[in-house]
């Protein structure tokens, strides 16, 4: 995302060198030392530039011609100029100022323009002709030699990946795994699939890099740059670079900013109704009691409003919606949305990536009504086996009513993106956020996506086709969770009893930090990013393990050396907040944790972070025969979710943060369970005036397994075959424990 932000965003060396040519001009007018260079059409293109001492030629003979009426003379006169150089012609600084600031507001002056400056200045109409002509050149000479310069490196890189890959490619290797097909010993085999693999993600990339610059120079009108603007202010060097890209008439995406208002503006309506409108658009289904989108009545009420109604081919629409109570700031949570990185910790399990990448409009106020971002996510699964979701939409924050705003998500079709983020398209999508009484707030959230149909995995196959996964639900149920989290995080009337272990605030304030950096620093990792390369590989009983390297050079958060990283999803035959209960009770972790040896697993502290039981960090302490092992768990759950987080943890330093210290420094490499429904629901047969907690609801669980493995305290080391079994039977063991414990082996 960086790369395609620093591609289509102005160049800082770009902006400089313009600068003196949009810039006042006064310093370069002081000197003097400006000339008139006709450029006529036939050499204003590339590598047709006359030298300077041609250009001075034909400016002084240009000067004589003009001062005879006759043509012949004209040309006699610059026979004889060959012969007899004269002084150069040079402008005033009067001259220059007067046509800097035309040029600023027109660089191609029709002939009534150039006819009233030269009577304005004293000059020919020819002179005026051949200035514009020659500083339009200059641009252009020096926007070719930064576009020259920015596809050079990148062909060097891409030329320098080419030669080491196809070195690789000389050992062949399989297409289902990516291990090498040769005889050679296993180790090597697996460094050299590795390492393949990593060439053949960055090549593409150089690649497809190269490919957007040179649309970027295609989509450029002639003679103008794609990064400047002829319309600067006069006197302000700097405005280049800290204007907004739809500060153009049409801005490097391809789109008018007038467009982009009229569509966030129907997008918003067509938002409100959605949110607010009941039957016919919306009606229950028997099967599973949630709305349902009726699109046959969603067409007649908005095919006149928008044109993202039409159902394009390979396509599926999924809708859905869904509301709460929760407990936070209505001010603060607008912010917190149009915020990328807050965007992004409010739902750490759902993005795993997100940014900014232009301003449109700023909005009113400090709370910034009206504000119009155009902003990328990569939406996820807690899981490898499903990929990503990329998607570029304009978000708008609006103050509806009083107590009422809404922040609206929708796509627009641009030329300049990457296809491949094109697969996914917001249409209307967001919440209406209405303040309550009390601190609280009721959000109505809206999900209205448009995704091109993929394989997806047998396992998830059910909850993504059905609209679960990436629903209004779970967005809701995790936006639910973390407010209620961080309330609890800064809360100061804890009762004892849900903040046992920890004498002081600021203890229970350092480990509560701790553990929702643990808990983060899970959920990047085990995603399907396309950041991270994830190898398949079959374990001893049969379940499929996705397994990935990476190396920390330099995060503190975790230890520095090579990582493992391996992950297996299985279905299991029981309710998912059972499960949940299962695997965060200390009292059974030696069922299924094959590392604890045996050990008394005791808790030693225990700090609520929500209203569930289940939503808590706790430190426990594995008392073995030779020594203590400390662990940090953070267990949290919702409607839709749950998540069991772990990690090994220094005694001394996990001491020192219970006393209030610094938590940021406290290396962690977190291990967990990710559990979600499978997706299949039903309505009882029976309905009754009783309602039942949703915890005790029948069906099947998705759990997904990872562990994370510090293979070297080296950052060069190579995945080996060795690390690979290990973490093989680490994953086989643990899904065997859990299923014999909880008897469903078959």
């Amino acid at each position: 995302m960086s790369k395609l932000k620093r591609a289509y965003l102005p160049s800082p060396a770009l902006s400089l060198s313009l600068a003196g040519i949009f810039g006042d001009g006064g310093s370069t007018a002081a000197s003097g030392e400006v000339e008139t260079v006709e450029i006529s059409s036939e050499n204003s293109g590339a590598g047709k530039y006359r030298s300077d001492e041609e250009e001075k030629h034909i400016i002084d003979n240009e000067d004589d011609c003009d001062d005879d009426v006759d043509d012949e003379n004209c040309i006699n006169g610059g026979e004889k100029k060959k012969k007899k150089r004269k002084k150069y012609h040079r402008h005033t600084p009067e001259q220059i100022t007067e046509m800097e600031a035309l040029f600023k507001e027109s660089p191609h002056p029709d002939e009534n323009q150039r006819l009233q400056l030269s009577k304005q200045l004293g000059l020919h109409p020819r002179q005026v002709k051949f200035w514009f002509q020659n500083r339009r050149t200059q641009i252009k000479a020096i926007q070719e030699r930064h576009e020259n310069s920015v596809l050079k490196t990148e062909m060097d890189k891409l030329r320098d990946e080419n030669k080491v890959l196809r070195e690789t490619l000389k050992s062949p290797s399989c297409p289902n795994c990516g291990f090498t097909t040769t005889t050679t010993s296993g180790k090597e085999s697996i460094t050299a699939a590795t390492e393949e693999q990593r060439l053949r993600v960055e090549n593409a990339t150089l690649k497809t890099e190269v490919e957007k610059l040179r649309s970027i120079i295609g989509k450029s009108p002639h003679g103008t740059s794609p990064n400047t603007s002829s319309c600067s202010p006069p006197g302000n060097i700097n405005y280049q670079e800290n204007r907004s890209s739809f500060d153009f008439n049409t801005g490097i995406f391809g789109l008018e900013k007038s467009r982009v208002k009229d569509t966030v503006n129907i997008a918003l309506n067509e938002l409100i109704k959605m949110a607010t409108h009941r039957g016919p658009l919306w009606v229950p289904s028997y099967e599973t009691g949630r709305e349902i989108l009726n699109y046959d009545e969603y067409t007649k009420e908005f095919c006149n409003e928008n044109y993202y109604h039409k159902m394009q081919p390979n396509k599926s629409i999924e809708a859905s919606r869904d509301s709460a109570i929760i407990f936070v700031d209505l001010l603060w949570l607008v912010r917190s949305f149009m915020d990328a990185n807050r965007w992004q910790e409010l739902f750490p399990c759902l993005i795993s990536n997100a940014s900014t990448v232009d301003v449109i409009c700023n909005g009113e106020g400090e709370n910034g009504d009206g504000a119009i971002y155009l902003m990328f996510a990569e939406i996820q699964m807690l899981t490898p086996m499903v990929a990503t979701r990329e998607m570029y939409f304009f978000r708008h924050c609006k103050k509806v009513s009083t107590n009422q705003w809404a922040i609206v998500d929708v796509s627009i079709d641009v030329d300049n993106i990457d296809a491949s983020s094109q697969k996914c398209r917001k249409r209307p999508s967001g919440c209406i956020i209405e303040d309550k009484s009390n601190g609280h707030c009721k959000v109505t959230w809206m999900e209205h996506i448009e995704c091109q149909k993929i394989p997806i995995h047998s396992l998830y196959r059910p909850i993504v086709n059905t609209g679960l996964a990436f629903g209004a639900r779970h967005w809701i149920c995790t936006l639910q969770q973390q407010c209620e989290r961080l309330v609890f995080h800064v809360a100061t009337n804890v009762p004892v009893k849900d903040s046992s272990g920890v004498d002081t605030l600021a203890g229970r304030k350092s480990i509560l930090t701790l553990s929702q950096r643990m808990s983060w620093s899970f959920c990047r990792a085990i995603g399907g990013s396309r950041r991270i390369l994830w190898k398949k590989i079959v374990s001893k009983t049969g379940d499929d393990i996705r397994v990935s390297l990476r190396n920390n050079l330099n995060e503190q958060g975790e230890p520095l050396g090579t990582i493992l990283s391996a992950v297996s999803s299985v279905w299991l035959p029981l309710s998912h907040h059972a499960l949940f209960d299962f695997l965060r009770d200390e009292n059974r972790r030696n069922e299924w944790d094959i590392m604890s040896n045996g050990s008394t697993v005791q808790s030693t502290v225990n700090l609520a972070k929500g209203q569930d039981r289940g939503n808590a960090v706790t430190v426990m302490d594995m008392k073995a025969e030779v020594q203590s092992v400390w662990v940090l768990q953070d267990s949290c759950t919702n409607a839709y979710e749950s998540m069991v987080v772990y990690a090994p943890v220094d005694i001394k330093g996990m001491q020192s943060v219970m006393t209030g210290c610094d938590s940021s420094k406290i290396p962690v490499l977190p291990s967990g369970f990710a559990i979600i429904s499978d997706g299949i629901e039903s309505r009882p047969f029976v309905i009754t005036s009783t309602r039942h907690d949703e915890k005790s609801t029948d069906g099947g669980s998705l759990l997904t397994v990872a562990f994370q493995i510090l293979i070297s305290n080296s950052t060069s080391a190579e995945l080996s075959m060795d690390s690979v079994d290990s973490v093989n039977a680490l994953i086989s063991c643990t899904l065997q424990n859990i299923k014999r414990s909880l008897h469903c082996e078959d």
